[in-house]
């Protein structure tokens, strides 16, 4: 278990680097913003265009993978639909909230370096695989369901589905994460290979995509804190935090995925929550609150439950 702890702990602490440069005042959060930026554009897109161009997939078919997670996902976003709208007895706007809130882990910024330290690169072929389609799905799946929400109060009718199609497929291809996915597939389907130049460069700015990330997250938290509807978040960081990655460990074992890919998707579906959540919330101005406390007591406690699904699955 301290083996764990340690392997956990410094993803953490880089976080809490991030938040303690904004709040001492040493930067604004506004570099954080240009940092994560960076991140997502440019170093993350180089860390999966190089992990998909030299990967080994062994045969191995993406979409048990991809039915695993989304499987649990769709339960727990359920579950957090219903705590909000039947338990606390808020309108569906929020329950749509409060499921995105439940089922959106941060795979980019905490998943990817957890699963690269823990796991290495058999993980991150997984979790490649799972980046893929996760941010495009996670978010067309929540505004979709948000706009019918504010419909639905409205009395007015949904969107057609070509519409929601035509989104799909420009988020897709704009995407910076799949445009490296892709590309790294097209060099490892050609049998092509970097040059040594080129493969340095790559690897030294796929190298800071991990502590880049966390840092810019924690840079990013100052803005959100515990701001009300903590019954609420208690529920769904409880969900974040629990019963997601139950779910996923539970659908891997009954599809049968590998060891590896396994604790690689168990492991990034049990990270706190991504702040997309709160970027759905700020798009249709509702549950602001929900999200950034959600964001920040799953932040606060994930240190203790990751290391505790590492544990358990002995990665």
């Amino acid at each position: 278990m301290s083996a764990i702890i340690l392997d956990v702990l410094p993803i953490f602490i880089l976080i809490l680097i991030g938040w303690v440069i904004v709040r001492s005042g040493l930067m604004t959060s506004n570099v954080g913003d240009a940092l994560s930026e960076f991140v997502f554009k440019i170093a993350v897109p180089l860390l999966l265009f190089r992990t998909i161009a030299e990967a080994d997939f062994h045969g191995a078919s993406p979409f048990r993978l991809w039915i695993v997670y989304f499987s649990g996902v769709a339960i727990t976003w359920t579950a957090g639909h219903i705590a909000a709208t039947r338990l606390f007895g808020r309108d569906e706007r929020i329950g749509v909230l409060a499921g995105v809130s439940s089922a959106f882990a941060n795979n980019v910024f905490i998943g990817l370096p957890l699963v690269q330290r823990t796991i290495g690169d058999e993980g991150l072929v997984a979790l490649s695989i799972l980046l893929a389609v996760h941010l495009p799905v996670m978010m067309v799946a929540g505004t979709v369901l948000m706009e019918h929400a504010e419909r639905k109060i409205a009395g007015k009718s949904d969107r057609s589905m070509v519409f929601v199609l035509r989104q799909i497929v420009i988020n897709l291809i704009r995407n910076p994460l799949v445009i490296g996915l892709a590309a790294g597939m097209a060099m490892h389907l050609s049998g092509l290979t970097m040059t040594a130049t080129l493969a340095t460069v790559v690897n030294q700015i796929a190298g800071i995509a991990g502590p880049a990330a966390l840092i810019s997250l924690g840079m990013a938290l100052e803005r959100y804190g515990v701001s009300g509807n903590f019954g609420i978040a208690s529920v769904t960081s409880s969900l974040k935090l629990l019963l997601l990655p139950g779910c996923v460990w539970a659908a891997s074992h009954l599809l049968g995925l590998s060891p590896e890919w396994t604790a690689a998707i168990v492991l990034t579906s049990s990270v706190p929550t991504g702040v997309n959540a709160w970027l759905i919330a700020n798009r249709f101005g509702v549950g602001h609150s929900l999200a950034a406390s959600t964001i920040t007591v799953t932040t606060a406690l994930g240190a203790i439950t990751v290391s505790l699904w590492a544990y358990f699955l002995g990665a």
